[in-house]
């Protein structure tokens, strides 16, 4: 994908309202890679409710030292979150792009997150 298709994606993914929209749109892409990395996703992500906050996890499975699945959750963003921190999220954890590029893509400043 050319550069200045990803900037076109991104932009038009940031329009998007929610993560299930975010995630269609993705899957209906014409780039058979991204639309493929999103169909793998499908069915990956879980709400839950911690310190008073909707969080968005992706949820997965991944076989431990003695062979047994183990699950694990990554916490993608909250509700109500600009979907851009997913659509960050997406193509770093497919694609190694880095979340300041998807952010540049966007033409927004990338902040990286504070510890605690």
């Amino acid at each position: 994908m050319q550069h200045d298709q990803f900037e076109t994606l991104v932009k038009a993914l940031c329009e998007l309202d929610s993560v299930p929209q975010v995630l269609d749109a993705l899957k209906a892409n014409e780039d058979t890679e991204i639309a493929e990395a999103a169909a793998s996703l499908t069915g990956q992500f879980k709400m839950a409710e911690i310190e008073g906050e909707q969080r968005i996890y992706h949820v997965s499975f991944e076989e431990n030292d003695q062979g047994e699945q183990e699950e694990y959750a990554e916490w993608i963003m909250n509700v109500g979150d600009d979907v851009i921190k997913f659509v960050a999220w997406f193509f770093f954890d497919m694609f190694d792009v880095k979340a300041k590029d998807v952010y540049q893509a966007a033409g927004r400043t990338y902040q990286q997150p504070k510890r605690k």
